[in-house]
């Protein structure tokens, strides 16, 4: 007698509202428009919080608190001497073949882990595990500042004492020592986007580790998904739309033929939230509190481009995303436009490495399965 193979269910396009995993990493409720670290709320880590303590809560699990924060920094600081050397040779080679910083950033992290004999997290205990997760996370401003400078011909500056990451990191990629408030506002952007639930490279991030391969590997394959332009690359476009309008009176006349023509607005509209995008919120208090011309413009085109996708589509929730004002505090923290993604890389390392350890704790493997819609067998030709 054969038994019948179990029935699948066909998941609805996209994934959409489907759970394929439990997590303590992170949750994000759009239709509240609410999404947490551990058991804080992001926002407000965002708007209080260093960039190292939130990584240590995300990645660790484990609040920083003045007992626990110096054996946590000792471990970055350990973790970016120990690889400044290897860093350096592995940016040398790739800077040498390409002047791109994601295509680089990837090269240089197969390349760092085949230098340092990264071994499978499958072969792997907690402690090592951890230990490869810090090591590459922290190398991560540190190659992407230095890819950026090396394609510009320029040297990588020595580290500024007694700053962070993301002091650092500015210094690099803007030439010059930042103030307290760009760091407090580049701190805010880095935080909120460290992680937000399965997107789409963290799952990649995820699927990967579930094979027990390298977390290098796995971060090189998270980065391929966010390259795509409908994931992590639209904050730049969202500042096309500004350039195109230029002036305020042209605002409403260029969405409507953006409209009509049947493209999207970048920075408008998000896969999860129903509501306001809490993102988008802090990152346009952050830039209304710097102020200009500049950031009233973006005022005025949000409020018309979500009035006029409303009546354009109507029953969907359409609101700006982190996307839209995160790209203005970026371009006010002396960014340039084609860093905008790396920069998000740099944060969103943190939570993937923290969804890689995760993943790696579970021994199954993620196999979905699909259903075959081509043509039928053939049968012999007659």
């Amino acid at each position: 007698m054969s038994i019948a193979p179990p029935t699948a269910t066909i998941a609805p396009r996209g994934l959409q509202g489907v759970v394929v995993a439990e997590t303590a990493v992170s949750d994000v409720r759009g239709a509240e428009g609410f999404y947490q670290y551990r058991d804080r709320s992001a926002i407000e880590l965002a708007e209080s919080s260093s960039f190292e303590d939130a990584w240590q809560l995300l990645v660790t699990g484990e609040k920083a608190t003045d007992a626990a924060r110096p054996a946590f920094q000792a471990h970055l600081d350990g973790a970016v001497a120990a690889g400044r050397s290897d860093v350096a040779v592995v940016v040398d080679a790739v800077a040498a073949t390409t002047p791109d910083v994601l295509a680089g950033l990837a090269a240089s992290w197969s390349l760092l882990g085949a230098r340092r004999g990264i071994r499978p997290l499958y072969d792997l205990d907690e402690d090592a595990r951890l230990a490869e997760a810090i090591a590459l996370a922290a190398s991560t401003p540190v190659i992407v500042g230095a890819l950026w400078r090396r394609g510009r011909g320029e040297s990588l500056l020595p580290p500024i004492e007694g700053r962070g990451v993301v002091a650092n990191y500015l210094h690099q990629i803007t030439g010059a020592v930042p103030d307290e408030e760009t760091e407090r506002a580049l701190t805010a952007y880095l935080v909120a986007v460290m992680d937000h639930g399965f997107n789409a490279s963290t799952f990649t991030a995820r699927v990967i580790a579930s094979t027990g391969a390298d977390a290098a590997s796995c971060l090189v394959g998270a980065l391929g998904a966010l390259t795509g332009p409908l994931h992590g690359g639209a904050p730049s476009r969202a500042l096309d739309g500004l350039d195109a309008v230029g002036t305020a009176d042209r605002i409403e006349p260029w969405i409507r033929a953006e409209l009509a023509a049947g493209h999207r607005l970048m920075g408008f509209g998000h896969a999860v939230y129903r509501t306001a995008d809490p993102r988008a919120e802090l990152m346009k208090r952050v830039a209304l509190r710097r102020g200009g011309p500049r950031v009233e413009l973006a005022r005025q085109f949000q409020e018309s481009a979500e009035r006029l996708l409303a009546e354009a589509k109507p029953g969907r929730e359409l609101h700006a995303n982190v996307e839209f004002w995160a790209a203005l505090v970026m371009e006010q923290c002396g960014l340039p436009r084609e860093m905008f993604t790396p920069t998000f890389a740099v944060a969103r390392t943190i939570g993937w490495t923290a969804h890689i350890l995760e993943q790696a704790r579970d021994p199954k493997i993620i196999r979905p399965s699909a259903r075959y819609a081509g043509p039928p067998v053939r049968g012999k030709a007659a």
